[in-house]
């Protein structure tokens, strides 16, 4: 939308024109719930789009695939990775998530991962529980998030600083793209080495691939397909769960009464990473395209408008969830939280996710006794799309 149109926009939502990226990505919740009160949907000319806040629409715009489409030319990942299950709706979506959503449903991921995420949980902290501290994003947190897709991928003979690094570069190229930029060419190098280790991974053949198992499925996918998928599995796979991870232990120990609970009753840990996710979900912003004109709450959206969908502001919507802004981990209804979205891209490797920051919280909770945030080195959330502490330091006592 350009010139007199955008400019009566701006008119029409005035607290969306006011609200800088810079606030958003610093410290959105009191911006959102400004918004959610009163401009539920909102022209934000700092995101180039509407930004839409109240759970109810939140959960209109993620159902309606039709109205409301990841398939279009602007969406950045494609335009790094190529088509993927991410930037694609319908049955084209479907015949590309499929073939990696069958392997990563609840029972079979228990039964796959659990004993590998356990052992590499305990070696991780075991190798920090002398030290008496730790950065626990960059120590525990990101190492295990990395070697957990590396093993989900099935990439043998690739380590996890490999793959961490070709996400890097992913998450790099993409960052450029949005802010109008272009592609390094560090990106372009990262995925010809994914796409030989992937067509690897399918000569190899292992019966628990799921990369050849991908490539077999009556779907039909070529290598380049396969490959794609494999990029988009990095993206949700270690920046969101390292996030959640980071994110939930941060929670748990600003909030010393919350913590007392989850230690006199372990059966309250599910609760709280879902109450973390909630409160502040590592990944706040999901972009859709409007394929036709739509009558969204009340606003006019037109063809082709960029409509953002703010999980942070649903997940604090006062009228699903009583006192927001409470971290509470008895909250009774956490589960309506949209920190894994909703409707047909509702993320399939929530279980995994959530097995590793069970996991994870539990090994820091029983090896790490006194375990308590640095007060020399403070930590908060941080980031527009992606909501993590940059660092996360803590103490406990040996």
């Amino acid at each position: 939308m350009l010139g007199p149109v955008t400019s009566d926009l701006t008119c029409r939502f005035p607290l969306g024109a006011a609200v800088t990226a810079a606030a958003l990505e610093d410290d959105p919740h009191p911006h959102l719930a400004r918004l959610r009160a009163r401009e539920p949907v909102s022209w934000l000319p700092a995101l180039g789009g509407w930004l839409v806040t109240s759970h109810a629409l939140a959960l209109r715009v993620l159902r309606d695939a039709e109205t409301f489409t990841v398939d279009d030319p602007r969406f950045s990942t494609a335009q790094v990775v190529g088509p993927s299950m991410l930037s694609l709706d319908g049955p084209v979506h479907a015949r590309h998530r499929d073939p990696f959503a069958r392997p990563l449903r609840p029972a079979r991921t228990r039964e796959r991962f659990t004993a590998f995420v356990e052992a590499e949980t305990a070696r991780l902290v075991d190798g920090l529980a002398p030290a008496g501290r730790a950065e626990l994003r960059g120590e525990l947190a990101g190492p295990l998030a990395v070697a957990v897709v590396t093993e989900a991928l099935g990439l043998d003979g690739v380590d996890a600083a490999t793959v961490r690094a070709w996400y890097g570069a992913f998450v790099d190229a993409v960052s450029a793209i949005t802010a109008g930029g272009t592609a390094p060419p560090a990106a372009g190098e990262a995925y010809e080495l994914l796409t030989a280790a992937v067509e690897d991974a399918i000569r190899a053949s292992r019966p628990d691939s799921p990369l050849a198992g991908a490539a077999r499925d009556e779907a039909g996918l070529t290598t380049a397909e396969v490959v794609a998928n494999a990029a988009i599995l990095m993206f949700g796979g270690i920046d969101t769960t390292e996030g959640m991870i980071a994110n939930a232990v941060l929670h748990l120990l600003e909030h010393p009464d919350q913590l007392r609970l989850v230690l006199a009753d372990r059966e309250l840990l599910p609760a709280a990473i879902e109450e973390s996710l909630r409160i502040e979900p590592s990944a706040s912003v999901l972009d859709r395209y409007a394929t036709r004109d739509a009558d969204l709450g009340g606003t006019a959206v037109r063809t082709g408008d960029l409509v953002r969908v703010s999980i942070a502001g649903a997940n604090r919507d006062p009228a699903v969830f009583a006192d927001p802004d409470r971290f509470d981990v008895r909250r009774s209804n956490v589960a309506d939280h949209l920190a894994f979205a909703h409707g047909p891209h509702f993320c399939f490797g929530a279980p995994l996710a959530r097995l590793e920051a069970r996991t994870a919280l539990t090994a820091l909770l029983d090896r790490l006794p006194g375990l308590r945030l640095d007060p020399s080195r403070p930590a908060r959330p941080h980031g527009l799309v992606f909501r993590k502490p940059m660092y996360l330091h803590v103490r406990w006592d040996t």
